[in-house]
């Protein structure tokens, strides 16, 4: 530990610097801010907490590599299937999905 202080009160110093070093540089109006806010949170509200709540896929015990990846790409293939046929709703999505290899041929348009 440099200078007596502890790890918290050096991460909170280093969040200061990161913060100081980004308002200076960065020259984002609050408009502009808010905009790269709203879409940090479109990524994790779309993509990370549909992963996370609707597939499970922090419950799943998959650990051995590469595994998790493959998971992690079919898991991401289907929510684009899904909204590329204009599901809004993924959980609902998926529940129509799972009835079936006919529901998903009928659904994909597929012979």
């Amino acid at each position: 530990m440099a200078y007596g202080l502890s790890p918290c009160s050096l991460f909170q110093q280093l969040i200061l610097l990161l913060s100081d070093y980004l308002f200076q540089h960065l020259r984002l109006t609050a408009q502009e801010f808010a905009e790269r806010i709203r879409g940090y949170w479109g990524v994790e509200n779309k993509v990370h907490y549909v992963r996370t709540g609707t597939q499970g896929e922090d419950k799943s015990r998959i650990r051995t590599n590469p595994l998790p990846k493959i998971f992690t790409v079919a898991r991401n293939f289907t929510l684009n299937l899904y909204r590329d046929q204009m599901f809004n709703n993924m959980a609902q999505a998926q529940r129509l999905c799972s009835f079936g290899l006919d529901t998903l041929k009928q659904l994909f348009r597929m012979k």
